[in-house]
């Protein structure tokens, strides 16, 4: 079962739809037990960071979802909840986040390109992962977002784009795995790359 944590800011049917789609079996859930009893979660999300960290806090899912990424269970991290799962965002005033990534949150201030970005954009992988598996450099993902995050470590960076400057738009630490763009939104692409989530580890 995978979790699809709800925390009152996911498009929690579109990522259940398409976690469904390639073979996983999503369970929505605000439930605790749940979550940690889940063989995978996806932390989806859209909105502000202080939002969505005021909102897992009210319903007592921060140490949840640190304490499941410590037992090593494989949890990714979707737009808004990528950038969570990063020390902090300078989003409204500096906030801080699940301190499961080391690195920050910033916003985009290259004059020339519009913010928020908004559209299809390609990625180039920086290094080998089971969650990228069949995703080819170049390939088109969609994007919706105003600030972009910048990892502490090079090594947690998984795929890159340029949009003004190239960032990281994907990331892996051990177990915890975060994309930019939306998957659920990207046709093609974005079913591998949650198929190889869903697939990850069994067998």
């Amino acid at each position: 079962m995978i979790a699809v944590v709800n925390y009152g800011l996911g498009n929690l049917h579109s990522v259940q739809k398409a976690v469904a789609f390639v073979g996983g079996d999503p369970q929505v859930t605000d439930d605790p037990q749940v979550i940690l009893n889940a063989d995978k979660i996806i932390l989806p999300g859209v909105g502000a960071f202080a939002d969505g960290m005021r909102e897992l806090d009210a319903r007592g899912l921060t140490g949840v979802i640190k304490e499941a990424a410590l037992r090593s269970i494989p949890l990714l991290g979707i737009c808004l909840g990528m950038q969570l799962l990063f020390d902090e965002s300078e989003e409204k005033g500096t906030h801080a986040g699940l301190e499961l990534v080391p690195g920050c949150v910033v916003f985009f201030r290259q004059k020339e390109i519009k913010v928020p970005q908004i559209g299809w954009n390609q990625v180039v992988p920086a290094k080998e992962s089971p969650l990228t598996q069949g995703i080819q450099k170049g390939a088109y993902f969609y994007f919706n977002h105003g600030y972009y995050c910048c990892p502490q470590d090079e090594a947690d960076v998984l795929l890159t784009t340029d949009y003004g400057l190239r960032y990281a738009s994907a990331v892996q630490r051990g177990n915890v795995f975060g994309v930019q763009f939306h998957p659920e939104k990207s046709q093609k692409c974005g079913l591998q790359l949650l198929k190889n989530f869903v697939e990850m580890g069994n067998g």
